[in-house]
């Protein structure tokens, strides 16, 4: 008995030592530190695709300059993973309303994308004063047809600001002769690339000597077309059900003026803040409409919101 004894605190006596010196080697010092990092995470450098479009106008990735500029943006946005997850999410809300209305257009699908840099897909202000998912500015949303007031801005309907992209797009494209040209004209302007093109002697934007944010424009917009057509090649895990998806609506016609939107709702089962949601354009509690213009506001089908009282 006594010698079982002595074997088993013999044991113990290992085991507690070993413990010690386990806890001794594991503990957190800058090297063991370190190692853990190299481990478990590890950042790759990106393969260039050998082919990349815009609209079916090819990039020009046989140039050295053309090429590390995509790779910039590649990199920059694929490891952006935060934002790259919300991109995904929120394509898969929008992009069905977008898609269309450029298909009706004759607008290639891939300028979709365009709104995803412009605004995050967010109804976005900028600090100039742009605004909604294609940052339209207040001039350019009023000559185009958008009511654009502190009681209705019209540029945060997704659909009507959508319809007037494509309008700019369409004549853009007129003027400067391709659809890459367009895209980079949507930040810069038709005047401002139509003079650049001439004053530099070229006809496209892969020649130009730009600025950094025009520079980046087009590479921005390839770039996000690229990781959000191939999530797992850039590492982009997701199920569908973790996407965001839109609430089915229809439209109510009113022709007079609204004294309070929040009993204005109520009368739809929803509450003030959604019907916001999805009628960003009201840009107060109320609506003026002394002229009675026919306006149509989204009313989401029943059953997706619950709404305390």
């Amino acid at each position: 008995m006594k010698n079982i004894q002595k074997v088993l605190a013999g044991i113990g006596l290992l085991c507690l030592a070993a413990l010690f010196i386990n806890a001794f080697q594991e503990a957190p010092t800058d090297e063991n530190l370190q190692k853990k990092i190299i481990n478990d995470y590890n950042v790759y450098a990106l393969q260039v695709p050998d082919y990349l479009d815009f609209a079916g106008e090819p990039v020009p990735l046989e140039n050295p300059d053309i090429l590390e500029r995509m790779d910039k943006e590649l990199l920059v946005n694929t490891y952006w993973q935060s934002n790259g997850l919300l991109m995904f999410k929120r394509a898969q809300k929008y992009f069905p309303i977008i898609e269309p209305i450029l298909a009706k257009n004759g607008i290639p699908d891939d300028f979709k994308y365009l709104a995803v840099i412009e605004s995050g897909l967010t109804n976005a202000k900028s600090p100039a004063g742009a605004s909604g998912f294609w940052q339209i500015m207040k001039a350019t949303g009023k000559e185009n047809g958008l009511e654009v007031n502190s009681n209705v801005d019209e540029r945060y309907n997704l659909e009507m600001a959508t319809q007037v992209a494509c309008d700019y797009l369409k004549k853009s494209k007129e003027r400067l002769g391709s659809w890459t040209n367009a895209a980079a004209a949507y930040n810069a302007g038709n005047y401002g690339i139509s003079r650049r093109l001439e004053a530099q002697q070229v006809n496209n934007y892969y020649d130009l000597l730009l600025g950094e944010e025009t520079g980046r424009y087009v590479f921005r917009i390839i770039a996000l077309k690229e990781i959000l057509s191939n999530p797992t090649k850039y590492g982009f895990n997701f199920r569908s059900k973790d996407l965001y998806s839109n609430i089915p609506t229809y439209k109510v016609a009113v022709d007079t003026a609204v004294s309070d939107f929040a009993s204005f709702a109520k009368k739809f089962d929803i509450n003030y803040k959604i019907l916001k949601i999805h009628n960003p354009w009201l840009r107060e509690n109320k609506l003026n409409n002394a002229s009675r213009k026919q306006y149509y506001i989204e009313i989401p089908e029943k059953g997706y919101y619950t709404t305390q009282p």
